[in-house]
Formats: structure tokens, sequence, C-alpha cells
């Protein structure tokens, strides 16, 4: 009779073996606190316009060199359990407006940091969590008073690329000017009177080559690849678009045919070359002068697009055939049919071109009905095209929040100091243990700005301490950190005395979802007073080594 050896009481006797808990300060809190502060200090250098790229080569040997805080984060693929809930609260903020995702991380980390100092100190994780809330609240009621420019006119090009500068600034460091120029005519070309603009309407496509400055604007598509038959231009052209392959229609049953003589194989084939000829010889006679393939172009049915003068492009993705659809404003058909005049598509120019040594099919419409644009960008390697790519992302995606919300706060850490600066007021209102927290969450949002100063090479705790000196004056809430200088400066961000020197703006809404989901993730971490980890498929956990990432 085997004897069975009793579990030890408590929680540990309910699970499976294997099973793992960890509870209290030392094993939970702080561990997690730790990963975080960790996992915040690797983005902090990513951060800004002189932030440092990241050499990330993941789990499938894919290498991506980038500073793109989402990117980092998408690829590291984080494991620790609170870290993660950071990763979370950044994807939440990229879903929401699509840039300031190192920020959360950054903010969030902080925020963790300063909370560890108070636990030392013997104030309980629920008193820091109340602080942080109030801190919170308060910093949202700051924020709409800090407004320092609004937007009114979306379709005017200037004043958009005024506001969307400093976000691809801080990608694509040098190039802004361009970049800026790009997207902000890209977005303006194509933004509906009164829909929502929508960014899956900013197409790019990356061609290797050349340099960045022979990069374009087209309005409509442009896609990587030949034409299926010799005709290659059409003009003012009717376009129709079908999901299904252009070949000769297979029976959806199996059948036999039985043929006895060599006159009816001959009329069998001819049959089939008949009925196909018949139904191109009708959409030309349609008016079509491109046809669009969701599969692949039969021999036979290319010599009879030729031999009608139609333009036969192949698309195998679905989602490039209804981009186009929406582009051209045709309706996709799931058959070879004759199209109605209602569910043809119209499109001034169709033609091939060559950029370098790459064929590339361009749909383009110059007229106001266009509905997609597609920016071309050039570069040396793919890599520096997909950093120029994410650029143009949180570019058009700040470009949609403020043709919701027009509104902007000064950049280059003048926002968080001034936020700082009024929170520690805040607190010395305060008359509980909250006060402690509330004070530090003022102290957490200097880590922004001095990132900032130290990503630049500047002295961070030095530009701080200038930034306070400026704010404590009535007219300083704009006045943020120069990153040109050779030495720890100040300037008002909001006004440029010559061209050289843009005006930097932080989108409103950008601040105000990264706070609060800073905060609500940091909060989250703190409130876990236990980890629980059940056993494992492959059976009970080996033995780690104490305070590995695992463990958590």
């Amino acid at each position: 009779m085997a004897l069975s050896v009793p579990k030890a009481p408590g929680v540990s006797q309910m699970l499976k073996e294997g099973a793992r808990m960890y509870t209290g300060l030392e094993e939970a809190i702080y561990r997690n606190i730790d990963a975080c502060k960790e996992f915040a200090q690797t983005m902090r250098s990513a951060y800004g316009p002189n932030g440092m790229n990241k050499m990330i080569i993941n789990h499938i040997e894919k290498q991506f060199v980038t500073s793109d805080a989402g990117t980092i984060m998408r690829e590291l693929d984080v494991e620790h359990p609170a870290a993660r809930l950071m990763v979370m609260a950044s994807e939440m903020q990229d879903a929401e407006v699509g840039d300031g995702t190192n920020f959360v991380v950054i903010f969030a980390g902080a925020l963790l940091e300063k909370a560890e100092e108070l636990l030392r100190l013997g104030i309980t994780t629920g008193e820091i969590a109340d602080g942080y809330e109030k801190a919170l609240a308060k910093a949202l009621e700051v924020l709409p008073k800090l407004v320092c420019h609004e937007i009114r006119d979306c379709r005017n090009v200037d004043k958009v690329k005024e506001c969307l500068k400093a976000s691809i600034m801080s990608k694509q460091y040098g190039q802004e000017d361009f970049l800026t120029d790009l997207v902000a005519k890209a977005c303006v070309a194509i933004l509906p009177d009164n829909a929502t603009f929508n960014v899956d309407n900013i197409r790019v496509c990356k061609i290797v080559g050349c340099g960045l400055t022979k990069s374009e604007v087209v309005r409509g598509m442009v896609f990587k690849r030949f034409v299926e038959g010799d005709v290659t231009y059409a003009e003012n052209a009717k376009v129709a678009i079908f999901s299904c392959p252009l070949d000769i229609i297979q029976t959806e049953t199996k059948g036999t045919v039985l043929i006895k003589t060599a006159d009816e194989l001959l009329n069998f084939s001819a049959g089939e070359e008949n009925l196909l000829e018949a139904q191109i010889k009708a959409i030309a006679d349609a008016g079509v002068k491109v046809v669009v393939a969701g599969g692949k172009v039969g021999d036979m049915a290319l010599h009879y697009l030729n031999k009608y003068g139609l333009v036969a492009v192949r698309l195998n993705s679905k989602f490039d055939i209804r981009r186009l659809s929406r582009a051209v404003n045709a309706t996709v058909l799931p058959r070879i049919t004759t199209p109605t005049q209602e569910e043809l598509g119209h499109c001034d120019k169709v033609c091939i071109e060559e950029l370098g040594d790459t064929t590339i099919v361009a749909f383009r419409n110059e007229g106001k009905n266009s509905r997609i644009s597609t920016i071309v960008i050039r570069g040396a390697t793919d890599n520096y095209l997909d950093d120029i790519e994410r650029a143009i992302d949180d570019g058009v995606n700040n470009f949609k929040a403020l043709s919701m919300d027009g509104r902007y706060l000064p950049g280059a850490g003048a926002t968080e100091i001034e936020l700082a600066t009024q929170i520690s007021s805040f607190a010395d209102t305060l008359p509980g243990l909250e006060q402690y927290a509330v004070r530090r969450f003022a102290t957490a949002l200097e880590v922004l700005p001095k990132a900032l100063a130290d990503n630049s090479g500047l002295n961070g705790t030095e530009a701080v301490n200038l930034l306070y000196l400026a704010h404590r004056e009535a007219s300083g809430k704009n006045v943020g950190i120069n990153i040109e200088a050779e030495k720890p400066e100040t300037m008002d961000v909001t006004e440029s005395a010559d061209n050289e020197k843009p005006k930097i703006y932080d989108l409103y809404q950008c601040k105000y979802w990264s706070l609060k989901y800073a905060v609500e993730a940091a909060v989250t971490i703190l409130k876990v007073e236990q980890i629980i980890r059940a056993k494992r498929a492959g059976g009970p956990t080996a033995p780690q080594a104490a305070g590995s990432d695992d463990e958590n």
C-alpha cells in the first residue's frame, strides 16, 4: 500500500502539484515593481526625437531596427505578467490614438518606482493607489487649461503640417519637414465632408532604391506588380472588378461527356471558347477598359482581353480588391457577368510605371472623388523603409485625432512640468496620507522631460530645474526643452521667431489617454497582492533562480 504524503495546509493543498503561489510585499509586489522598472528603463532610451534605436530579432529570426515603442513591445513578446499589463495599456493607447505608446510605459514605470519608495516607508498600496487616482483626476482637470493651440480647418494644409510636425519628428528627426508635407497632402486630399476620417484609406507602398526625397503622394492606389496582358495604359477608364479568376468556368458538379467523333471534340472546345469570348466581348461593350481579377487570368481569357483592348490586372489580396473598389467606387462581382453601369468604377488613369527596377501599376484619380491616397516611399534598405512607414502611420493617426478634436498642448516637456507644478501645490491641500502619493505622482512626471534631455545629450537634472524655474512665472507654462542646444536651455515651444525652430505641439487627446492608461496600469499592478501560477501542461515546474522573470 503506497503512502500518501499530505500537503501543507493552506491554499497550496487546494492546487495541483507543481503550482506555486507568491504573496506579500517581498514575494509579489516588489518583484512586480522591479520587473516593470526594468522594462520602463529599457524603453526610456528610445523616447523622443533623439531616442536610440533598438535592434530586435523576433521568434522567427526577423530583424527590426527601430525606436518605435509599439513595434519594440510587439516583437519582444513580453511574458512577465506585470510587465505584460503595461504592454496591454500601451496597446490600448495605440488603438485609441495611434501615438504616445512609449509615454504610457515610461510614466507607469516611474509611478511604480515612486510607489516602491512609499511602500518602504510603510504606506499601504491602497493609500498609494487612492493618491494616484486623486492626482490623475486633478491632472485631467488642469489639462484643458493648458491648451495652447486649436486647429479648426482640417483642410488647411499649412495648419495641419504645423501640428503634425512634432509627432513625425519624434520618429524621423531631420526628415520631418518632407514627411509632414507628404502626410498632410495625402490626408487632406481624401478628407470626407461629413464622415469620420479612416486611416485605412492612406496606403503606403515601399519601393527599395533611390532616396527618401523621391517619395511622392499618389491620389489613388499603387500595386507592385505588372499587368497580365499586352495593354498597359487606359485613360478615363471604366473599371470592372471581379473577385473570381478570369478563366473558362468550371462546372459545379462533376460530369462525363461522351465524344464519339473528331468533329464533336472540335465543337466541344469551340463552344467553351465562344462562351468565354462572348462574356469578355459583353464586358468590353459595356464600356469597360480595365478588368481587375481576384484570381489567375487564363491564357484563353488573356487572348480575348488583348483582342478587345482591355487592361487586365490581377490582385491576390481580397483586402486590396476591397480597397481598390472603394478607390474607384466600383462593386466587386463574385462571378464573370456583364456589369451594369452602377457596378462599374471610374479611374482617370491606369498605367504602368517603373521606379528603379520595380514595376508598378498605378490607379490614379486626380478628381475630388478620390477616396484613397497612396504614399510611395523610397529608401536604401527595407529596415529604413519600415521605419519611415511607422513615422507616416503616427502622422496619419494624429491627423485622424485632430479631425475629431483639434486641441493641442505645448510639447517638449512643457505640459508635464506644468502639471507637476500644479499637482505639487494640490498635494499641499490634502490632509491624509494620500498627499505623499500625490506628490510622488508630480515627481514621476519629471521623468519624461528628463528622458527627453538625457537622450539629446543634455544634463537631465539641470534641464528639469530650468523648466521648473521658467514655469514659476505666469507666462512660462509653454516653456519646454530646446533639444538642439549644446547645453540645457529652455524655449517657448509655441513661438517661432524664425522658420528654423518649429512649433512643438502635443495632441490633447494623446496626452489625456496616455495619463489615464499609465495610471490605470500602475494602480492595477500595485493592487496585486498574490501571484498564483497553476501547474503547467508539461508537469511540475522546474525550480527557477530567485528573482527570475519566469517566477513572477
